[in-house]
């Protein structure tokens, strides 16, 4: 970014082009500029996942406008941008599609200009390329056209000085894209066939392009305008018009996947869905995260840190879960130890993911049994003398209580420590009860037992049978089923491999028998 050398030196705004919607349409210097941006400025149309990027400090202000409702008019937001460069801050100005796309990011560079504020343009996926592609229809094909025109459908047709050119537009054979123009499609297809554009012409709308609500009906410009009644299409949507529009029924590819469309919710904690999230997404899915936990150090962290200050006293230390393993290793490392602390330890872990996690830290586990539950574990260790061995167990305040049991019978000498607490997260209570009540959750995945228990306690003032009528549960396991079971959920699916990609498994299969 920037060298800002002195206070009264001036920031630079960053006009960038955020993408159709899919956040993985960015681009990579579009990413970097957000990741040092001081403030970040962003549409409507600009998907709120790439604030993610966005430093910590960094001020983020939403200017969004759609359908008359505007945050802030253009000017105001000409102004804030000046404002906040003459602060000798450098702004990220995400605009939706490319900013010189009917993205008025020409106005904004004037303005910048006469300013003397220093800018720069970083363009970005234009929906008019991007939504076309994503359902199947290529916007030029050498054996339809070889020639695209982008067109504002915001303009209103009928006014009287209109630069809207539809004798051009209603003889030319090139692919017409009209952005922002569902409001007028009737008055669009009205002129488009008055100059002379065939009735058989198809026509496709495109709404959310590329993203998992993407939704495209298509007709001619005889059936598109009672289509689009009927199917109830609203903005943001782009209009297609042309022969390519044909070629929809044979390339079709993004609604096509496996789980499009359907919406899913994400109950695990925020800093730990990522990996289930990006796995249903590719698969088509709208993930919606609502964690009902979240994973924190325990109050008294004391114990844990007692028990790796005395570590040489123990034989084996077990994980039952990548976050005991997590909290285990940033208490170490905090108190100024390393992995070479551990040299002389035997390690036992519940699952292949926890197992990676140490492998993370140069370890590899001694014992990984082959389901992933306390029982294997203690399986596992009924081959191997445990007798007056020193086990540490670090794991979460409220666990089952099985393993150290068992080894306890065994004649093992067990330390319990906590090392992480699951806490309640009821900041979505409120947006989860409204998409239950509204009928716009097709899946609720839990990953654990208290990702349950939570979920129910958010709705415990709810008829939670009425709620959940039509939603299909997922179930990561048989521990997470039976605390399901005894709250009044029978899960619909159950994974047969206790994993995040055993519950995707899991979710394919159940919908390929639909």
């Amino acid at each position: 970014m920037t060298d800002k050398t002195g206070p009264d030196k001036t920031g630079k705004v960053y006009l960038i082009g955020a993408g159709p919607g899919d956040p993985g349409l960015l681009t990579i210097k579009a990413k970097e500029c957000i990741e040092t941006a001081d403030v970040v400025v962003y549409d409507y149309l600009a998907s709120p996942f790439l604030l993610n990027y966005a430093k910590k400090d960094a001020q983020i202000i939403y200017v969004g406008k759609k359908g008359g409702d505007h945050t802030l008019s253009q000017d105001k937001i000409n102004l804030l941008l000046v404002d906040k460069a003459k602060l000798g801050l450098d702004i990220a100005r995400l605009k939706g599609g490319d900013p010189f796309v009917f993205g008025r990011g020409g106005e904004e560079a004037q303005m910048l200009l006469s300013q003397g504020v220093p800018y720069e343009v970083i363009p970005g996926v234009t929906s008019a390329i991007a939504a076309p592609a994503y359902a199947g229809i290529p916007v030029t094909h050498r054996d339809h056209t070889s020639f695209v025109s982008f067109i504002t459908g915001h303009e209103d047709p009928t006014k009287k000085d209109t630069s809207m050119q539809w004798d051009v537009f209603a003889k030319s054979n090139a692919t017409l894209v009209f952005l922002m123009g569902v409001k007028n499609l009737e008055n669009i297809v009205k002129n488009l066939v008055k100059y002379g554009k065939p009735l058989n012409t198809p026509v496709a709308l495109v709404r959310w392009g590329t993203t998992a609500r993407q939704q495209t009906v298509t007709g001619t410009l005889e059936t598109i305008v009672e289509r689009i009644k009927q199917a109830k299409l609203k903005s943001p949507a782009i209009i297609i018009i042309g022969h390519v529009v044909s070629l929809r029924e044979e390339l079709a590819w993004f609604d096509k996947r496996p789980l499009f469309g359907k919406k899913i919710v994400i109950t695990r904690a925020r800093a730990q869905a990522s990996e289930l999230v990006s796995i249903l997404s590719k698969l088509g899915a709208h993930c919606i995260e609502i964690p009902t936990i979240q994973i924190a150090p325990p109050q008294d962290i004391g114990p844990l840190k007692e028990s790796i200050k005395n570590i040489n006293y123990y034989d084996w230390l077990i994980f039952t879960s990548v976050n005991g393993v997590k909290f285990f290793f940033d208490t170490l490392f905090d108190m100024g130890k390393d992995v070479r602390a551990l040299g002389h330890l035997k390690f036992a872990c519940i699952g292949p993911v926890t197992c990676e996690r140490l492998k993370n830290f140069g370890i590899i586990s001694d014992i990984l049994p082959e389901t992933y539950r306390a029982e294997s574990v203690i399986e596992a260790f009924s081959t191997i003398e445990i007798k007056d061995k020193k086990v540490l167990l670090p794991r979460a305040k409220k666990a089952r209580t099985i393993l150290p049991e068992e080894l306890i019978k065994m004649g093992a000498h067990l330390d319990e420590i906590i090392a992480y607490e699951t806490l309640l997260n009821a900041q979505g209570k409120e947006e989860l009860i409204s998409l239950l009540e509204n009928d716009e959750i097709d899946v609720v995945t839990f990953t654990s037992s208290s990702t349950v228990s939570n979920f129910m306690s958010q709705l415990e003032s709810k008829d939670t049978k009425k709620l959940l009528k039509n939603v299909v549960t997922a179930s990561i396991g048989p521990i997470t089923s039976d605390t399901a079971r005894s709250l009044d959920i029978k899960p619909d699916i159950e994974a047969k491999e206790y994993t995040i990609q055993g519950l995707v498994d899991s979710l394919l299969t159940y919908y390929e028998s639909k």
